[in-house]
């Protein structure tokens, strides 16, 4: 399936133990996990994929939602113009470039690119 810019396309979720949250998921649902690293895995076989990042921090609103844009810049400015926050800039990661921003409410979402 092709990536579409403004789509959700990803979900994370927060995790105390990856080990634990991976046996959970892939036994009572049947999602396979691939690692990157030690603190964070991806999981597909669920309809959307997405991952699960290891923390020590309480976790309050444990999803984060993840669209896709081909061109980081361009959205970022929009996200501003339009009233969002920037909480984490642009930084690089296996397979692409994303960053965090907070909508108007609060709410916490990322959006990332491929390029």
């Amino acid at each position: 399936m092709e990536n579409k810019s403004n789509h959700i396309n990803y979900i994370e979720f927060r995790a105390y133990n990856l080990e634990e949250i991976k046996d959970f998921y892939s036994d009572a649902f049947g999602w396979s996990f691939i690692d990157y690293g030690t603190t964070y895995t991806a999981f597909s076989e669920s309809g959307l994929d997405g991952g699960f990042e290891f923390t020590i921090d309480e976790i309050v609103n444990g999803a984060l939602v993840v669209l896709f844009h081909q061109n980081l810049s361009d959205i970022k400015t929009k996200i501003i113009v339009c009233g969002g926050r920037i909480t984490k800039d642009i930084f690089s990661f296996p397979g692409g470039k994303r960053f965090q921003f907070l909508d108007p409410s609060g709410n916490e979402l990322a959006v990332w690119s491929d390029k």
